[in-house]
């Protein structure tokens, strides 16, 4: 039964854990929390707006070129699909002699091969990028760690504040509640007093006095602890609401890391930045051994030139990929695998582009809406936009 116990807490920690990671993909409004009559929460309310606005755009900016990037590669493809028939012919005998001469060269590779050819040319294809891919992805890990630690730390600490502003709150209602029992008991106290007085003709002006000082002192304690308290609670809320603006931050960043993350995996085929470290090395002492078969590589180079310089007549942007993956020339199916490839990188970036799109919208109505109920702060809103968007030109 212990046992049973064990998992069942583990399961269920790992549960609220997941949950807590799944809302760091949304973002929390704290406008209701903010003074907008206090100059420094209103100015920092609305920077914060700003800067994610300035974030959202910076990602785009980024995602914007990539998604340029694919869309060409992919237009290539398309291009190449309508070429009429006497240029596809003129192509596919030119790229037929290339893979003939790559096949020879595979014979030789595969006989000390450490890596699948596959691997290996598309390895060789990104070979350009693959150092910086490495990088990327090791930045990324790296940030998208700390990231998620100071998600995880800003949870802990908003829980903490939430704790404590319901103690807070406990506080001041027995503090309240106090305060009813002395002046009842002040009342009981001076009733007695009263009646000892009148019924039995007995002196009860001191009883009277220190009733009437021990109530006050008691009020005047509760009084200063109350103030304390509330002061304290006031102080927490906005902290906590400081902490909400903060994670707003915090979880565009971490979206966007863990989407780049997402692209870049896809991207290169790989679980992790150690495996393309791991895939990297292979590539490198592979392309070391290949290099006795220099004459059938140089060979299948010359084809590919001819390729190059064939596809330099038609409208493709980037023929050196083309030439790269002569098989899609030749197999309808590559080029339709390769087309596959192009569109789930392309909707993978409109995802993150409409992510961002969707954070600077809703950021540009915050600040609208903040003019609309607050007209007399209008000026000053739109002078910090008008900052804003000069500074980001």
């Amino acid at each position: 039964m212990k046992i049973k116990a064990f998992f069942q807490k583990l399961f269920a920690g790992k549960n609220r854990k997941e949950e807590r990671e799944r809302d760091w993909d949304n973002l929390v409004n704290a406008r209701a929390g903010v003074d907008f009559e206090q100059e420094e929460e209103r100015s920092r309310y609305v920077t914060d707006c700003l800067e994610q606005m300035a974030e959202a755009n910076r990602e785009l900016g980024l995602l914007q070129g990539e998604y340029g990037l694919v869309t060409a590669y992919l237009t290539d493809l398309e291009e190449l699909e309508a070429l009429p028939k006497e240029d596809k012919e003129e192509l596919e005998v030119i790229a037929h002699k290339l893979l003939n001469k790559e096949r020879e060269y595979e014979q030789f590779a595969r006989r000390e091969s450490q890596m699948e050819d596959a691997v290996y040319y598309q390895m060789k294809n990104r070979e350009p990028e693959l150092e910086e891919g490495i990088a990327k992805i090791r930045e990324a890990e790296q940030y998208g760690t700390l990231v998620k630690q100071d998600l995880q730390r800003l949870d802990g600490e908003k829980h903490a504040y939430d704790y404590r502003k319901n103690e807070l709150k406990g506080i001041l209602a027995n503090l309240k509640g106090m305060a009813v029992i002395f002046l009842t008991a002040m009342v009981i106290c001076l009733a007695l007093l009263a009646a000892l007085q009148l019924g039995l003709q007995m002196q009860t002006q001191i009883g009277y006095f220190i009733a009437v000082i021990a109530t006050a002192l008691a009020l005047t304690v509760l009084a200063v602890k109350y103030m304390d308290a509330d002061r304290e609670l006031e102080r927490v809320q906005r902290t906590a609401n400081r902490l909400i603006q903060l994670q707003n931050k915090v979880k565009i960043r971490y979206v966007n890391n863990t989407n780049l993350l997402d692209y870049l995996y896809m991207k290169y085929g790989v679980e992790s930045g150690k495996k393309l470290e791991k895939l990297y090395r292979q590539y490198l002492n592979e392309k070391e051994q290949r290099t006795q078969f220099a004459e059938a590589d140089a060979k299948r180079e010359y084809y590919r030139e001819q390729l190059l310089a064939q596809l330099a007549h038609y409208h493709i942007r980037y023929p050196e990929r083309i030439s790269g993956q002569a098989a899609v020339i030749l197999d309808h199916k590559e080029q339709v695998e390769a087309r596959h490839e192009l569109i789930l990188r392309r909707q993978s970036l409109r995802k993150q582009m409409e992510y961002n799109e969707n954070v600077l919208k809703e950021a540009k109505q915050e600040i609208r809406d903040l003019v609309t109920a607050y007209p007399r702060y209008a000026a000053e809103i739109n002078e910090m936009v008008d900052k804003y968007d000069g500074a980001h030109r």
